[in-house]
């Protein structure tokens, strides 16, 4: 497994991939946080915070993580590796593993980078360090989930196809709805009782109490429930080409 993990982070920083996944993610954010004058932008909202960074990184990864899982599987399939590597003295569990893992990483590297924004609001501020912290890391782990929750869904839409780009249409579309599809529909008051409860089905009301600071158990055991589906799913999609 760590051999096949160590193949997948070559592949990514082997190429172009990682750096651009990386440089791509980190233009994106800073571009709207410090340099166009809107109301994201961190000098013209006149609050030390970071709000505005867990507010667009979201959207930022819905089409960057499904970037970076479109070729895990699809690639292989094309390219009839898949039958090799199913050959190879691993589970399919550990196939999947390595594979997540390995986007996980990227996802991981790509915001270590950003913790210089968190320094420059903290100096920034007025006294120096008036910044919530707490809300600071609580947004930065739920990002992090987040990330990894959308990693999980990238690799099985990856798993069923041979095709990156239905891989990614497939993956973007799944995170999107899983995302904010629950709170569209809960935003229409149609089921009474179980309003609430469609609307915790998704990420956003999750990732939104992360934000706050307080990282409860159940938002941590929503993510790795969610982060489980769908690895079994893309375990039982790579099983099929077995039988």
């Amino acid at each position: 497994m760590y051999t096949l993990l160590k193949k997948e982070i070559n592949s990514f920083f082997g190429s172009l991939t990682g750096y651009i996944v990386i440089i791509v993610f980190l233009l994106i954010n800073g571009l709207f946080l410090w340099v166009f004058p809107m109301d994201m932008n961190v000098f013209d909202s006149g609050w030390a915070g970071l709000d505005s960074f867990f507010m667009l990184a979201p959207w930022v990864f819905l089409f960057l993580i499904p970037a970076i899982t479109m070729r895990l599987f699809a690639d292989e399939k094309k390219s009839g590796t898949i039958e090799l590597l199913l050959t190879k003295p691993l589970t399919d569990m550990q196939i999947v593993f390595a594979k997540y893992f390995a986007g996980f990483i990227l996802v991981f590297l790509s915001l270590i980078p950003t913790l210089i924004y968190f320094i420059s609001i903290y100096y920034l501020a007025s006294p120096v360090g008036n910044v919530d912290i707490g809300g600071t890391w609580g947004s930065y782990i739920g990002l992090l989930f987040l990330g990894s929750g959308f990693v999980a869904i990238g690799l099985f839409s990856s798993s069923i196809t041979d095709n990156q780009i239905v891989s990614f249409i497939v993956s973007v579309f799944l995170c999107g709805f899983i995302y904010m599809g629950f709170d569209f529909i809960y935003s229409f008051n149609l089921f009474g009782k179980i309003d609430l409860l469609i609307r915790n089905m998704g990420i956003s009301a999750h990732y939104s109490s992360m934000s706050r600071g307080v990282i409860d158990t159940r938002d941590v055991l929503y993510f790795l429930s969610l982060i489980t589906i769908f690895l079994l799913l893309a375990k039982t999609s790579i099983q099929s080409r077995k039988w």
